[in-house]
């Protein structure tokens, strides 16, 4: 994630400019972050988990999307890019945009060196805000690590942690399981024999 030069842009100059830029840009409180590429784990991660969700829902009520679906988190203040959405029951779209929703049931992040503490903090803090956010799920691309946040009653937030390749992420919210070995099929992490 690279900070752009621009000072304090209001909301409008922001969108202007995300319709003409080379990649994806964020937005947060005026200021706007340009999103670096994603190395291969990041993205066999990443197409490991949409396809598996993807393959569940057929002809259920909740849909996945990856990475280029911006999440309007605070009105005029936050505008994300998550690696991973899960919608259910419809997208609700920001009023006047076609490429923002309003609406994330989950929302997944593959960590790296440059953004794992962005993920666990200044996001997750604002994503907190989102009324219909019942789970928020972040996964190690360099180890067998998977930090599992869910919305329990009143608010409160519970972080379950897993890290057995044999072992199961449950996310009750959308009554899906998925295996941690296919989450990190094909995932090469330091030290793996390459061969």
């Amino acid at each position: 994630m690279l900070k752009t030069d621009n000072k304090h842009l209001t909301v409008e100059a922001y969108f202007e400019l995300a319709e003409t830029a080379q990649g994806r840009i964020e937005y947060c409180n005026g200021e706007v972050f340009a999103m670096a590429g994603a190395p291969l784990n990041h993205n066999r991660i990443t197409i490991n988990i949409s396809s598996l969700l993807n393959a569940r829902f057929k002809g259920g009520p909740c849909e996945v999307f990856a990475r280029d679906l911006r999440v309007q988190i605070e009105k005029d203040r936050h505008y994300l890019y998550p690696d991973i959405v899960v919608v259910c029951n419809g997208l609700d779209l920001m009023e006047g945009r076609f490429d923002t929703i309003v609406n994330p049931a989950v929302i997944m992040e593959v960590l790296s060196d440059s953004t794992k503490d962005y993920d666990r903090g200044s996001k997750f803090t604002p994503y907190r805000t989102i009324p219909t956010l019942t789970d928020y799920i972040l996964i190690d691309q360099e180890a067998v690590h998977i930090e599992y946040f869910s919305r329990e009653s009143r608010g409160v937030w519970r972080l379950r942690e897993l890290f057995d390749m044999d072992g199961v992420l449950a996310i009750g919210s959308i009554d899906t399981i998925l295996l941690i070995s296919e989450i990190y099929d094909r995932v090469r992490m330091p030290g793996m024999d390459r061969s």
